[in-house]
């Protein structure tokens, strides 16, 4: 990890620790939130750390694991950093599920904490945002024919 640049390697180290918390104790990624931390959990806002942390903690599984399938972090003009996760977590017994997560990273008193998290599933079915095919395909009476016998 050396050869990577510093927010690269802060970025992995906190996204690292962050997720070993969260499987293990769901109110243990408290300690990474600020009292001015966002939450947007599937769309829901919730502001603050402590409605940051009672939210997480009244997800309704109970154990987890997490598996990073990618992770980008870049730095911010403000000296700030932001990581973007891709993962696929398990949840009980539940089928594996992927999700995206950003957290920007801010360091405050020499410790890297959370100013924002957003949250959403992977599970969005974008076939119903396009529009219906025909059930036949109808050729017009003055196109070309194109299937040769």
């Amino acid at each position: 990890m050396g050869d990577k640049p510093v927010w690269e390697q802060t970025g992995s180290s906190f996204i690292q620790h962050y997720y070993q918390l969260f499987d293990n104790d769901r109110t243990q990624p408290g300690a990474s939130y600020i009292d001015a931390t966002c939450l947007t959990w599937e769309g829901q806002q919730f502001q603050g750390k402590a409605a940051t942390v009672e939210k997480l903690s009244s997800l309704l599984f109970q154990k987890i694991q997490d598996s990073i399938t990618a992770q980008d972090h870049q730095p911010r003009p403000d000296s700030c950093i932001i990581s973007m996760v891709v993962d696929q977590f398990k949840a009980d017994e539940d089928p594996v599920m992927g999700f995206h997560q950003m957290l920007p990273l801010k360091n405050i008193n020499d410790a890297w904490v959370c100013t924002n998290d957003m949250f959403r599933l992977a599970l969005h079915n974008f076939a119903d945002l396009l529009p219906p095919l025909p059930d036949t395909i109808h050729t017009p009476p003055d196109a070309p024919n194109i299937i040769h016998k």
